[in-house]
């Protein structure tokens, strides 16, 4: 017995002494040196380019490895002191000389005496069980120095049993799976779990937005328990969800080779770190392995005032559709973002009336808090004066791509003061649900400012007698789109007449289908059918759109198409063109349409053969792997054949989203007493009407009348000169990208995307009695300018890629209506004419003392014009309207 148990305690301490031996990290030997070899390098570039013609730089140095001290009772417990020495820099690729920015210059002129010797001050690394448990530097090294080191000591970080683990590295917090295989341990680090400041933005629109992608992969090979080799690769590729061409990528190497391993330095007696490390060198503490954030400033940037004046000239009103000035509009806002809110006022104040619209766009779109200040400061809503001013504001707040609480919370308090413009206070409520929108779909419905501004728009829209103030309202929650709303909205639909139901009507067709419940179906087709009263043809035809777009049932369908004969004259034209379309093309109704067609009572000639000029077509105007944008174009007549609605749709989506770029809607009402005509059933007692709406890029704008009432349509009618009346004349800030990217090596990446808008949009509507014809013209004239710089700035040198694209076009709509007979003749025509487009991409290496090197390559390509085809029977009437247009009616009236 005696003998069983002196046995089992000898198994007992041999089984203990192999625990304590054993360790579950990378293990340095006693009183040795490793010597490595040590690389870190940086590459930019477009995301399918060859790294071989990259921009970029290599650091590259010697590194010391010591043991300074073990843990006497956890052999996992190691105090290491790493040494960077013999520093070097050059050219990632080989370059010659005339190319090469490091020609000539050793290490301290290029990093700094300081830099440099902060670099090779040794830091030391507390590793427990594979893991940096502590990091000790100095407590005043330059940041970017600090980030150096930690790139290094984040290397040391190993597990040697396969599995997911969470690790504290220069990138934050982060997830990492391990995957080992002998001597050989793969790590991969998932990039987007980190958990470190951010710093950046992006857009509201993920159509407008930046895509990236994130990898990082570390390789280990191990021998005698310590590192023989360490590569690690860090790749990001950006590109513009938009235009996915070129893009841009940026990857990060290290690479960290054993090179010998030489006598030592020995063991520091003590059993605790901290008095180890006191021993060591006092000055040292312990810092974050988490990086620091590091920002360089401009030296050689120039003023705001400075800036303004370069651009100055491309500003103008009459340039605003140019290519020119979307790109100086960028440039400024960049500038604008780094000025205060003083050096703002200054340039507002001294610059002449013309000039201020632009620079009100380009301030407000910079959307900092020292430009909103300014604005706020600088306008008056009390003077009726700047209402031009105001307006541009408003709109440039309603397109905002990374609104604040701030900017809301503002102009809610902006709309409880004196107003004196009417249609500012109108355009002021508009944005006020734009905002709502954009920082609802950011999950902030719940903060102070949306609450307070949901609350009150519900709140005055039910206490509302007057029906401009209805009208006004209700445009707010079609851009707000509040769930909430939408029982005010069915009742504003079904039970008012005129505008003020068709508003309300169009509001809800904005809504996604997901929203539409039983109870908006139902009724919509209490309208569509006329179940409790009679409804204008423009508000039936909206709500049939609506039930057709949110998964119709099997008889909702049926007794649609059952209606089409029993409907008014143009009525059942523009509702068989609706059904065509969406056949045509495929959208997700078409499966039950083609159900419900196999049924006789339904398909049959008399109902498809019904004649009218109204219609409604949908077509591509771009189609891509990646995104595609499509075009639509309805019309609606009277019976008279006067027009009651016009709309011109473009729309840009992508496999997840959708972005409604432009709408454009002329409407009349109340004309047929000018040809003597009959009203259709239940719009005998509308005013004669007209005007127009549009929506940009989802901002519903403040509708733009032509007139109201029989005697502003004869004073127009009478002193009309066939101009056409502006909508929407701007700057638009459509991209803002900016991120900051911490990469594992140390360096600091940027990455900025800017798209701009110049744009131009205006319409009108004309009458000759005479000739008996109308027409209505939409004229949209664009010009766009993206640029986006990808940037590794590393103090002492910057590389990067700059990349840009501009172009220029026109898109006209007009519709003419030879009203002389019946059925009267329409055309209706979409033209784009000929579009410049231009794209450059360039690299660049440079120093601070301003030395260097530049790659750039260009193209620029004429886009042809063309007229997008619509459907064959309007091809028709077409060559008839212009082949008996008479050469005299130059006059129309």
């Amino acid at each position: 017995m005696i003998l069983l148990t002196v046995l089992f305690l000898c198994i007992i301490s041999t089984y203990s002494a192999s625990v304590k031996g054993h360790t579950t990290g990378p293990s340095l030997n006693n009183d040795k040196l490793y010597k490595f070899a040590y690389s870190t390098e940086v590459y930019v570039d477009r995301v399918k380019a060859s790294l071989q013609k990259s921009a970029g730089y290599r650091l590259s140095s010697g590194v010391d490895v010591s043991l300074l001290w073990r843990n006497p009772d956890n052999d996992d417990d190691q105090l290491v002191k790493v040494t960077i020495k013999d520093v070097q820099v050059e050219n990632v690729n080989e370059r010659p000389a005339v190319k090469n920015i490091f020609k000539e210059k050793n290490t301290e002129n290029i990093i700094g005496k300081e830099y440099l010797q902060a670099l090779q001050r040794p830091m030391v690394l507390e590793l427990v069980r594979g893991k940096v448990k502590n990091f000790y530097s100095y407590e005043n090294e330059p940041a970017f120095t600090q980030n150096i080191k930690r790139g290094l000591a984040s290397l040391f970080q190993l597990q040697l049993h396969s599995g997911p683990a969470h690790e504290v590295d220069i990138s934050g917090k982060c997830n990492t799976t391990y995957h080992v295989r002998q001597d050989q341990v793969t790590k991969i680090k998932d990039l987007v779990s980190c958990e470190i400041e951010k710093q950046g933005f992006t857009s509201h629109n993920r159509i407008l937005d930046v895509s990236m992608k994130a990898t990082s992969a570390t390789i280990y090979v191990l021998e005698d328990s310590f590192f023989k080799s360490i590569k690690a690769e860090e790749n990001y590729a950006l590109v513009l969800n938009s235009r996915r061409k070129p893009g841009a990528k940026i990857v990060s190497k290290q690479r960290l080779e054993l090179k010998s391993v030489e006598a030592g330095p020995g063991l520091i007696a003590g059993k605790q770190v901290a008095g180890v490390v006191k021993t060591l060198d006092s000055s040292y503490v312990a810092v974050s392995l988490v990086a620091e954030p590091v920002k360089s400033k401009c030296k050689k940037c120039p003023s705001l005032s400075e800036h303004w004046k370069s651009i100055r000239e491309e500003m103008y009103p009459e340039k605003l559709y140019k290519a020119e000035a979307a790109k100086s509009f960028l440039s400024f806002i960049q500038n604008i973002r780094k000025a205060t809110k003083e050096e703002i006022l200054q340039l507002i104040r001294s610059e002449k009336k013309e000039l201020l619209p632009q620079i009100v766009d380009a301030v407000t779109s910079a959307q900092t808090l020292e430009s909103l200040e300014a604005m706020l400061e600088f306008l008056d809503f009390k003077d009726k004066s700047t209402s031009l001013l105001q307006e541009r504001f408003l709109y440039a707040c309603g397109f905002a791509s990374h609104p604040s609480e701030t900017l809301l919370k503002s102009l809610t308090a902006k709309f409880k003061e004196d107003i004196a413009n009417e249609e500012i206070r109108e355009t002021l409520v508009t944005v006020m649900g734009a905002l709502i929108k954009k920082l609802c779909d950011r999950e902030g419905c719940k903060l102070p400012a949306v609450v307070e501004a949901k609350r009150l728009i519900l709140n005055r829209l039910e206490k509302a007698k007057k029906d401009d103030n209805v009208r006004m309202y209700l445009l707010a929650l079609k851009n707000a789109l509040l769930p909430e709303a939408i029982p005010l909205l069915l009742k504003y639909a079904e039970s008012e007449e005129g505008p003020t139901s068709n508003l309300a009507a169009t509001a809800l067709q904005r809504y996604d289908p997901s929203f539409l419940t039983k109870e908006v179906k139902k009724t919509m087709n209490r309208i569509y059918h006329q179940n409790r009263r009679v409804h204008e043809k423009t508000v039936r035809t909206t709500a049939a759109a609506i039930i057709l777009n949110s998964n119709p049932s099997y008889m909702e369908v049926k007794n649609i198409l059952l209606s089409i004969g029993e409907l008014p004259l143009e009525m059942n034209k523009y509702m068989l063109s609706m059904i065509q379309d969406i056949l045509h093309f495929e959208m997700p109704s078409s499966k039950t349409i083609r159900q419900v067609l196999k049924d006789m009572r339904t398909l049959n000639y008399d109902r498809f053969s019904k004649t009218g000029a109204s219609s409604a077509y949908s077509g591509y105007i771009t189609r891509g792997p990646d995104v595609s944008s499509t075009y639509s174009l309805d019309i609606l007549y009277s019976g008279s054949g006067i027009l009651r609605r016009s709309n011109m749709n473009i729309r840009i989506f992508d496999r997840n989203a959708e972005l409604h770029a432009i709408q454009v809607v002329i409407e009349a009402q109340g004309l047929e007493s000018i040809i003597a005509a009959t009203p259709d059933e239940g719009e005998e007692n509308l005013d004669s009407y007209a005007g127009m709406s549009a929506i940009l890029f989802d901002v519903q704008l403040r509708p733009v009348t032509f007139f109201q009432g029989y005697g502003d349509l004869m004073s127009k009618m009478l002193s009309a000169t066939g101009d056409l009346v502006n909508v929407v004349k701007g700057l638009i800030l459509l991209t803002d990208y900016s991120q900051e990217i911490q990469l594992q090596s140390g360096q600091r990446a940027s990455v900025e995307f800017l798209g701009g808008l110049a744009i131009d949009i205006s319409g009108g509507m004309e009458f000759s009695l005479w000739y008996r014809e109308s027409k209505t013209t939409i004229k949209n004239r664009v010009a766009m300018f993206i640029a986006g710089n990808t940037e590794v700035d590393s103090f002492f040198v910057k590389t990067g890629m700059e990349t840009t694209f501009e172009v220029e076009t026109t898109l006209d709509f007009i519709s003419t209506v030879q009203f002389s007979q019946y059925p009267f003749l329409v055309c209706m025509q979409m033209d784009r004419v000929d579009s410049p487009s231009r794209s450059y991409v360039t690299k660049y290496e440079s120093l601070p003392s301003g030395r260097r090197y530049t790659a750039r390559r260009g193209k620029a390509e004429l886009l042809a014009g063309n007229e997008y085809p619509l459907h064959q029977e309007n091809s028709n009437m077409c060559r008839k309207v212009i082949g008996t247009k008479s050469d005299s009616s130059s006059s129309w009236f």
